[in-house]
């Protein structure tokens, strides 16, 4: 009986260290049942390994290098279920990134600085009950998940409009987030659907969309 057992790794590596202690890894899941006579380790893919400086520098600090914990995770639970958010140019939050393998190049685009964006985002943005004074003034109060929550100080509005050259539908419409505080110290993100004052350009409904930590 011949067995055939695949490593997966995240980078070109020749560390017969590393390479041993992964391959050790799956030898572990295989049952042997009448006995194996022989075992092949198939490289499916292999790429030329690119040179690095070994000898420290004085001046720039070494970046740390995960592949190895990259590889023993996805030795475990697979390389698709191992991923990063890369940023990309989009006004829309939720367009504004994607996954990428996780050692994948780093991108040129950086993340929009000019406004503080929330550690969670959700998955959709989910309907809240609110009121506020005026248009252009965030909520008094919002209601989230049946929980009542008083707005105890709030910055705000940033305007985000659709993509209209996407999306003919998004011509007119148009978002006002505000970020929000309520009295026991939590903060949310939440956006008024529209302008507040022209129907063409939403719902006029109110959405929380995120959660900052």
């Amino acid at each position: 009986r011949t067995e055939a057992i695949r490593v997966a790794t995240a980078m070109p590596v020749r560390d017969v260290k590393r390479l041993t202690r992964l391959l050790c890894e799956k030898i572990e899941t295989i049952d042997p049942g009448f006995g194996i006579e022989r075992m092949v380790l198939i490289a499916s893919l292999a790429e030329p390994m690119d040179r690095r400086q070994t000898v420290s520098s004085l001046i720039a600090e070494e970046e740390a290098d995960v592949s190895d914990l990259i590889d023993i995770l996805a030795n475990r639970v697979g390389m698709q279920a191992l991923y990063r958010f890369a940023p990309v140019e989009s006004d829309l939050p939720e367009r504004s990134f994607c996954r990428v393998p996780a050692l994948a190049p780093e991108e040129t685009k950086d993340w929009p600085e000019h406004w503080p964006r929330p550690t969670r985002l959700l998955a959709r943005p989910e309907p809240v009950q609110a009121m506020a004074e005026l248009p252009d003034q965030p909520p008094l109060f919002f209601i989230w998940r049946g929980v009542r929550r008083k707005v105890k100080c709030a910055d705000g509005p940033e305007r985000v409009f659709g993509e209209w050259w996407k999306n003919d539908a998004e011509l007119t419409i148009a978002r006002d987030y505000f970020r929000v505080e309520d009295t026991s110290g939590e903060r949310f993100w939440l956006y008024r659907a529209g302008d507040g004052e022209h129907g063409e350009t939403g719902s006029q409904g109110w959405f929380l969309h995120g959660i900052f930590g």
